[in-house]
């Protein structure tokens, strides 16, 4: 199934993580603060029974905790992407050996750029969304790279508004997609049943399924509830702080089962 993980590999922040990219109005992040909320994430994967390998910090690469953007991995295999924001292509380098680490096959992106924040996997396969990370280069190469792997994709437009396309989404049934109205509406989904978050909360789109459990920020009291109420089993996450950045959950760590 898809949504079954048992490892992950995550990225411990460094000091100069207050400076990432960041798109979101007011004061910057505390890096105590960001500190605390990763080490909650690490210890949800922990609970959710995923085996956790943290990484060092990478100092000279502010949003190196981010691992999704640099990289994908699937069981079989591992992509090595190239980042579209020119201050984060440093942090392939530093993500290549511990792929090569529990990964007989990695690929590499040679051509544009993709960020893994753009790609969300279906069991019908890759969606890949153009977007000011992903160019239709680097789309068109990873698609290939994919096919390489037997993952079929597709690539996708998204809203002119949307930063990566996982910060609108996210698959949190076989068929089931939670979502920002924006994107619902995109028609890029037209196939799948959708659950909209609430205008207010449009950043919960961003949350993230683990096993039978997912992770919803809590600051998002009114997406916790209707998940619970669609029957799904939630657990709230602090990352109030991490999301003064441009980044989510489903950012922090590469998920794969072995």
């Amino acid at each position: 199934m898809i949504f079954e993980f048992d490892r992950a590999l995550v990225r411990a922040p460094a000091r100069s993580v207050i400076h990432g990219l960041s798109s979101q109005p007011g004061p910057p992040p505390l890096f105590e603060a960001i500190e605390r909320e990763h080490a909650g994430y690490v210890r949800a994967l922990e609970e959710c029974g995923l085996t956790v390998e943290t990484l060092p910090p990478l100092e000279d690469y502010p949003d190196s905790i981010f691992v999704e953007d640099p990289a994908l991995v699937f069981g079989h295999g591992a992509i090595v992407l190239r980042p579209g924001a020119q201050t984060r292509l440093g942090e392939v380098a530093g993500i290549e050996p511990a792929l090569g680490r529990y990964f007989d096959r990695v690929l590499r992106l040679e051509a544009g750029f993709a960020d893994g924040g753009d790609m969300l996997l279906t069991p019908q396969g890759m969606f890949i969304g153009l977007s000011r990370r992903t160019n239709q280069a680097g789309a068109t190469e990873l698609r290939g790279l994919l096919q390489q792997l037997g993952i079929n994709a597709r690539i996708v437009n998204t809203p002119s508004e949307t930063l990566h396309l996982k910060s609108d989404c996210a698959l949190i049934g076989e068929d089931h997609i939670l979502c920002t109205a924006t994107l619902a509406a995109s028609g890029l989904f037209d196939n799948y049943r959708k659950l909209i978050v609430p205008e207010s909360e449009k950043r919960a789109a961003n949350s993230l399924r683990l096993n039978d459990t997912i992770l919803v920020g809590e600051e998002f009291p009114l997406t916790l509830d209707l998940l619970r109420c669609d029957g799904y089993t939630v657990r709230p996450m602090l990352v109030s702080d991490i999301g003064k950045l441009d980044a989510g959950l489903s950012c922090m760590s590469l998920r794969w089962k072995a």
